[in-house]
């Protein structure tokens, strides 16, 4: 048996997280531990929390309860993440049994910090040990050397920025993470080479606010000369997607690039919240609906096949039937490909928690459900109108017994977008052009086209 120290390592929330916990793996690899995947073959138990919304902060507590009740004397339980970093010691008051809380700004510490909890272990008592500076740069030259990348099949996220300098009331980010501090471009790129060169055929562009990329740099029109540097160092790569981009900050140059550059994948997530300019100022958002339809109108016409995500928020505080009413008639206008509706979540430490005229949950919960019933009727139809067409589709498993394989268009981002189901066994990791058969609101069925697929890359 190896004498190496074992973790075991639970990730919480979105993809960003999702960086930052490969990216802490990383580093205990590095250093000599040897992931496992049962808590009881642990030395170190650790869970890098979420804590944007009440649902996920519930979610990180119970899952931190339930290793501290299994928990062996032997065994040390640390709290990462963002609920680490919102609630500090509050942390170990929920949760009895926690030996150590490491907040999200310096999960690179992450090693130090282990060895540190665990010698402490097998003391009476001891009391638990946290590490939680606010005022510390999360990105940048103190990363040790981790990719701050998540390979999943042939997709991977790349983290290009951390924090938000958006002053958004109902977001507790900028509490969490601090403002924004965007990683050096070259050290972006090099990271792209490396996973187009392991054959990674999609890399997907995150960060809290992508559109700011490069504003605390000095850099004009940042992002669009990232995704031109990446796409002339990485020429094998097949996709590059863009995730939250921020309303008003798409300049004239990243519509150019995004229409001129085969590899950009044309699609955007566009998280507008709401559409009612009362709703957007109280919220602390852009409130110019009208560049939303003037932008709108000219990416779509640089770009045919654009297919458009964004988000809104239903049950603001405040929220009246006739600014619902609205969001409504505007979701009708737009014609977006993908809706994502959510209540409003009160976070006691967002500026919008002091404000008046909360909205019953009930009130909200319907407002959700009429407006997602009129997206589904608007991507349906949409959906309806590919029917005939040929996609390309990047296949990511498949059902012998069912003889089905399952994929993604360049419509569909990897776990908030609906999926292609292709008749057929076909290779993980392929690109497929395939013929679309049906459609429902959320998905599309398909068969292989006549041209031969392309074989996924060797790793």
């Amino acid at each position: 048996m190896s004498d190496r120290p074992t973790y075991y390592l639970l990730s919480l929330g979105c993809s960003k997280n999702t960086v930052d916990s490969e990216s802490m793996a990383q580093l205990l690899d590095a250093a000599g531990y040897t992931s496992v995947e049962k808590p009881r073959r642990a030395d170190v138990l650790i869970v890098n929390t979420c804590g944007f919304i009440s649902p996920a902060r519930e979610e990180s507590i119970r899952h931190l309860r339930a290793l501290a009740a299994r928990k062996r004397r032997d065994q040390v339980l640390i709290a990462a993440g963002c609920l680490a970093q919102l609630w500090g010691p509050a942390l170990t008051e929920a949760v009895p049994g926690l030996d150590g809380v490491i907040g999200t700004r310096r999960w690179m510490d992450i090693v130090a910090f282990v060895e540190q909890v665990r010698a402490r272990r097998g003391g009476m008592t001891p009391q638990p040990l946290y590490h939680l500076p606010t005022d510390a740069l999360t990105v940048g030259d103190d990363e040790h050397g981790a990719r701050r990348v998540a390979v999943q099949g042939a997709s991977a996220y790349l983290k290009i920025a951390d924090g938000c300098r958006r002053p958004c009331s109902f977001c507790t980010i900028p509490t969490i993470k601090g403002t924004l501090k965007s990683r050096p471009p070259e050290r972006i790129v090099a990271e792209a080479q490396q996973l187009a060169a392991q054959g990674v055929r999609e890399i997907i562009l995150i960060a809290q606010d992508l559109t700011d990329y490069g504003s605390d740099l000095g850099m004009r029109d940042g992002l669009a000369t990232l995704i031109t540097q990446i796409t002339q160092a990485a020429p094998t790569l097949d996709w590059l997607r863009l995730m939250y981009a921020y309303p008003g900050a798409i300049t004239e140059r990243l519509i150019e690039v995004m229409a001129t550059n085969d590899k950009v994948v044309k699609y955007l997530d566009l998280p507008l919240q709401h559409a009612h300019p009362a709703v957007l100022r109280r919220m602390r958002r852009p409130s110019n609906i009208e560049w939303v339809y003037k932008t709108l109108d000219k990416m779509r016409a640089a770009m045919p096949e654009l297919a458009v995500r964004t988000t809104f928020i239903v049950g603001f505080p405040g929220e009246t039937d006739e600014e619902f009413e609205a969001l409504l008639q505007f979701v009708e206008a737009m014609q977006f490909d993908r809706v994502g509706v959510f209540t409003y979540s009160l976070e006691p430490q967002s500026p919008s928690a002091a404000l008046p005229n909360p909205v019953p949950a009930h009130v909200a919960e319907a407002r959700r459900e009429a407006l997602m019933l009129a997206q589904q009727r608007i991507s349906l139809r949409k959906h309806q109108q590919l029917v005939g067409r040929t996609l390309t589709v990047l296949i990511e498993g498949y059902d012998t017994a069912q003889n089905i394989s399952v994929g993604r268009s360049y419509r569909d981002a990897p776990e908030v977008d609906g999926l292609v189901f292709v008749e057929g066994v076909l290779p993980v990791g392929a690109m497929v052009p395939v013929q679309i058969t049906g459609a429902m609101a959320y998905d599309l069925f398909a068969r292989p086209a006549i041209a031969e697929p392309r074989p996924a890359m060797a790793a």
